[in-house]
């Protein structure tokens, strides 16, 4: 129990923090709303409502969200990789060279179908 102290220690801090910040911003802030705090905020935009099937997105939503997803999990292998690079020898080179063409596919399929291009 004594080597687990220090993580129940710090998830003590950082879940009393958590209550101290939402606690005090509920007391200590100003309530002052309206209409227009009230609403759904769509990064700026004026909601519009939306049809009863729920309308349809952009592809550009879900290529975004592909390339985030991407990215992600190719630094969440390659790290690793990286640490035990040398322990690995040529094995590991080839498998992450294979990774790597893997990811470009993928990076390759995103460029081609617009999803780095912005309005």
């Amino acid at each position: 129990m004594n080597s687990y102290a220090p993580i129940l220690v710090l998830g003590g801090l950082a879940a009393g923090f958590a209550v101290f910040s939402v606690v005090s911003g509920m007391l200590t802030g100003p309530k002052r709303y309206n209409r227009a705090k009230l609403e759904a905020y769509e990064c700026g935009i004026e909601p519009t409502p939306q049809p009863v099937g729920g309308g349809r997105f952009p592809v550009k939503y879900y290529l975004t969200a592909m390339l985030f997803i991407i990215f992600d999990i190719e630094i969440v292998f390659l790290y690793p990789w990286a640490v035990r690079f040398d322990s690995l020898g040529w094995f590991g080179l080839v498998e992450m060279v294979f990774f790597i063409l893997t990811v470009f596919v993928a990076y390759a399929y995103v460029w081609r179908r617009g999803g780095l291009e912005w309005d």
